[in-house]
């Protein structure tokens, strides 16, 4: 990073941004900045507004307020191009290759000018940052870490003067990464300014040149990272409200001799590897890592949605040889999506119609009757203090944590003996929040064993009585005395430090 940076003009500043969507406030009147030739490390917990950063830099949102300057000039943007004719590239997290097109022409795609001479042009950028690959070659033969570099291909060829790296290490190898930092290195030493995004906050400090911290919508700490230590990030990206460890019984239920709900033995897919646990009735397992580390590819792994995943899984003592939602639910296993609107409710048809449906999906009452569903229906509205004018309110006008609860019903109905929770508090208020850890205390009273997966790290802490972390693919319980939210931080946001109770 050059020694003058504070006094010359950043390359890309961001002044006074707010973003609104819908009356939810993200970003709070930021100012954030990239300077040419160094490295500035964006981090936040997940919800603190880092994507919607990135989408305004990158031109995929416009700002609700505040502006953008591009070497001190404000600037515009209401599309990725017009960020990329003011020299701002975004390499993403997942490269987006072309498999069955050549290495040249995802090169060149949407690039103008001479293909000719776009084509001497990447072959020479090719060579200076290490793109060792055949141009004739399909995309979709290439390693992870070589899409990654054509993407950064990509933006050079567009000239850009600022790359933004979204997770770039999250696929790669050590060797890879070793890789990756040399190319940082010499892109920065060509003066492009870097906006690196990571979880993994030992990279963090090893390759970047400032760090910035966001929590809740607003920057809580930016320092040179020579100031810095994994520590300090850790405690920056807590909960504001945060103040002593949460301390919880284990489950009685664990006691020698109960036998597990669930037991999930080597299972595998792409993104995951060997993962193994167990959850006995009665007691909560809670489920933490960063975004993309996997866990809702797990929960989807066990319920059968992903049908390539390999290994076992066993339900209330049965093996599902061949696993499905509806094999799975029959069973005796329910699963809450993250996605409730994509895929765990009828935001368009009465509420008791969502509650009453997995009950027909399994064919127990394949034609309920109107009164019997009403019945169903009143009897979780009274259960789960569900806020609404009558079961057939449609679901669409409910609140976001009535229409939780409504997921919940339709997952209850059937009695399962497990039930796996994903991301189950999101976009939901405090008290509607509580409402859902309530139902979360009535199942497992019940003797029902409860998977949780979250991101909020406080959350994990509060309901769990086992604590597992998803990260780079594996999946790892914590020792039985990790209950604090900071010793969850740290072990979640992968400082490579032994976590000890």
């Amino acid at each position: 990073m050059p020694d003058d940076m504070t006094q010359n003009a950043p390359v890309v500043a961001l002044r006074g941004i707010w973003k609104v969507f819908e009356s939810v406030t993200v970003l709070r009147g930021i100012d954030f900045d990239i300077h040419a030739g160094e490295v500035h490390a964006l981090l936040g917990g997940n919800g603190s507004g880092k994507s919607t950063i990135v989408k305004i830099i990158s031109g995929a949102y416009r700002p609700t307020a505040g502006t953008i300057e591009v070497s001190g000039m404000a600037q515009s943007f209401s599309r990725p191009s017009e960020a990329h004719a003011q020299g701002i590239y975004m390499v993403p997290q997942e490269p987006q290759i072309f498999p069955n097109l050549s290495v040249r022409e995802n090169l060149l795609m949407g690039l103008v000018g001479d293909p000719v001479e776009n084509a001497e042009r990447a072959r020479g950028i090719a060579d200076e940052i290490g793109l060792a690959a055949d141009f004739n070659a399909p995309g979709g033969e290439l390693s992870i870490a070589n899409q990654q570099l054509i993407e950064i291909v990509r933006g050079l060829l567009r000239k850009a003067r600022v790359l933004i790296l979204d997770e770039p290490t999250s696929s790669l190898t050590r060797r890879e990464v070793t890789s990756l930092a040399a190319q940082m290195r010499s892109l920065t030493a060509r003066g492009i300014g870097i906006l690196f995004i990571s979880h993994r906050l030992n990279e963090v400090i090893d390759l970047s040149d400032r760090v910035s911290v966001l929590r809740d919508g607003h920057f809580v700490l930016e320092d040179a990272t020579a100031n810095l230590t994994t520590e300090k990030l850790v405690e920056a990206m807590l909960p504001a409200d945060f103040s002593a460890p949460v301390e919880q019984e284990t489950a009685a239920a664990t006691a020698l001799g109960t036998k597990p709900v669930l037991a999930v033995r080597g299972l595998s897919s792409r993104v995951f590897r060997e993962a193994s646990f167990e959850v006995y009735p009665g007691e909560v397992v809670g489920i933490s890592g960063v975004v993309g580390a996997g866990r809702t590819e797990l929960a989807e792994a066990i319920f059968g949605i992903d049908t390539d995943a390999r290994g076992e899984v066993v339900i209330d003592g049965n093996t599902a040889p061949v696993r499905s939602p509806q094999i799975c639910q029959e069973m005796g296993l329910s699963y809450v999506p993250e996605d409730r609107h994509a895929h765990g409710i009828f935001l368009d048809l009465p509420s008791a119609h969502t509650i009453s449906s997995s009950l027909m999906a399994l064919g127990r009452s394949r034609f309920m009757a109107a009164a019997k569903e009403m019945e169903l229906a009143e009897t979780f509205v009274e259960r789960l203090r569900i806020k609404l004018a009558s079961p057939m309110q449609y679901a669409r006008t409910l609140s976001g944590g009535n229409q939780q609860k409504i997921v919940l019903a339709k997952i209850l109905a059937p009695a399962p003996r497990v039930v796996i929770l994903d991301e189950p508090t999101r976009g939901i208020d405090a008290h509607a929040r509580q409402d859902v850890y309530r139902i979360i205390r009535t199942l497992t009273a019940d003797g029902v064993g409860v998977v949780v997966i979250s991101s909020e790290v406080g959350e994990i802490a509060e309901v769990s009585d086992r604590i597992m972390v998803m990260k780079r693919g594996n999946l790892v319980e914590l020792p039985a005395g990790v209950r604090s939210v900071e010793q969850i931080s740290a072990a979640t946001f992968d400082t490579n430090g032994e976590v000890t109770a």
